[in-house]
């Protein structure tokens, strides 16, 4: 099977028929060489700083590191870096070490993994939470844990890839995105047929930076008998008033079943969560088996309980994030570039075209701005992109660069919507 670099993205060597994976590897190896020999490698950067507004980056074929406005982080609100959130992290590591030392059923479950469980589901003003090692893996271990070829996903189709994961093991129905219409035509057409039906969404959706209407389908996932959960990994410290995401944009507390959420984004740490009533995360404690048979976080994950009450404490970085989102996305309509319906951190400048995406990466790369291009199977063949995630701490110094870097691109590669 011949591949068309030119038009190939990662999905392409997935699974090549007629070759064994080592065939595959070395094609895939053939494929990542011609990347790089047009400088349209810009994955795997090595960084040479911490997460910040701006990074030093080691960038292909370069012996000095390039200072650039990074937009890659889904550090938010800066809290990775917070002094505050640091000293915690340090507390900790001095008074218990760098490990557990065992899974959380056999003597790794510590004081500071409750205080966190407690402090994570009162935040979302719940009883009970569940830690996981990633937030990826809260959402895949949970869905494999609670679904059976018995049962029934029902997916907003552009859910994370975690959520696909998740529910290899049970009968899966998609629904386009946000499309209420065909959501309730699934639901209809489930009724009495399986165990248990579950409809997952995001709050947040990782791409386009859209968010789900919540209440509404909220309503008609319970209408119809099933149950409703919501990772709002990216809405977290952002979206609403209180930054508690986009459940709490719609006062919806109570109308979702199972939260699933990450403290590696606005929080500023790694692990994932899932929140939900005592019986269901009980559940979870003794039968997920990523859970049970995975040693259990590090002391350090005490940084995160300060930094969820940082999110109260200091409302400021919230401000000032949203300022920049709304500063950046001015700016950028304003050069006739199609960021869609992002109403979140996440914000694309949509191109569509592959090749001329990964050149806008080159671009953007070489003008000093560190931002990734999103192509298949992240996003639809025809719908590539620069994917950009704002953060409180940048400036509109930052933002300006951005915007003029984006500016001349247009005028070189013509991505304007209107031209």
């Amino acid at each position: 099977m011949d591949i068309d670099f030119n038009k190939a993205s990662f999905k392409d060597f997935e699974n090549v028929p007629g070759q064994d994976i080592f065939e595959t590897a070395k094609e895939f190896q053939r494929y990542l060489d011609f990347l790089k020999s047009n400088d349209h490698l810009n994955y795997r950067i090595q960084s040479l700083s911490p997460v910040g507004p701006e990074m030093d980056l080691m960038l292909p074929g370069d012996t000095q590191p390039t200072r650039s406005v990074c937009l890659v982080s889904n550090d938010y609100l800066g809290f990775s870096q917070h002094p505050e959130i640091k000293a915690a992290v340090i507390r900790a590591t001095q008074q218990f070490g760098t490990g557990s030392g065992a899974s959380p059923a056999i003597g790794g479950h510590f004081t500071y993994h409750e205080q966190l469980e407690k402090k994570i589901a009162g935040f979302y003003r719940k009883d009970e939470a569940i830690l996981y090692t990633t937030g990826y893996t809260a959402n895949s271990a949970t869905l494999q844990c609670l679904l059976h070829k018995e049962d029934l996903a029902i997916l907003d189709m552009a859910v994370h890839a975690s959520v696909y994961e998740g529910v290899l093991t049970t009968t899966v129905k998609t629904f386009l995105h946000n499309n209420l219409e065909m959501l309730e035509q699934v639901l209809r057409n489930a009724q009495d047929k399986y165990r248990t039906k579950m409809v997952i969404i995001d709050g947040v959706y990782s791409q386009d930076g859209d968010i789900a209407p919540i209440d509404r389908i909220a309503e008609l996932t319970h209408r119809y008998g099933a149950y409703l959960v919501v990772d709002d990994a990216h809405g977290i410290g952002v979206a609403g008033e209180t930054g508690r995401g986009v459940i709490e944009l719609y006062n919806a507390f109570d109308q979702v079943d199972i939260i699933t959420g990450t403290f590696s984004k606005a929080l500023g740490n790694i692990g994932g969560y899932v929140v939900g009533k005592p019986e269901i995360i009980n559940y979870l404690k003794y039968q997920s088996k990523q859970h049970l048979f995975s040693t259990t976080a590090t002391p350090a994950i005490m940084g995160i309980i300060r930094a969820i009450e940082l999110v109260d404490e200091e409302p400021q970085w919230r401000a000032k994030l949203w300022e920049n989102i709304n500063y950046l996305k001015s700016g950028l309509t304003g050069l006739g570039l199609d960021i869609g319906t992002t109403a979140s951190a996440v914000i694309p400048v949509k191109i569509g075209d592959i090749p001329k995406t990964l050149e806008a990466g080159r671009l953007l790369l070489r003008a000093g701005i560190y931002a990734n291009p999103i192509m298949y199977p992240a996003v639809s063949k025809k719908n590539a992109r620069i994917r950009m995630n704002i953060m409180a701490t940048h400036t509109l110094a930052h933002l300006d660069k951005v915007l003029n870097a984006f500016s001349d691109i247009n005028a070189q590669l013509h991505i304007s919507k209107f031209l």
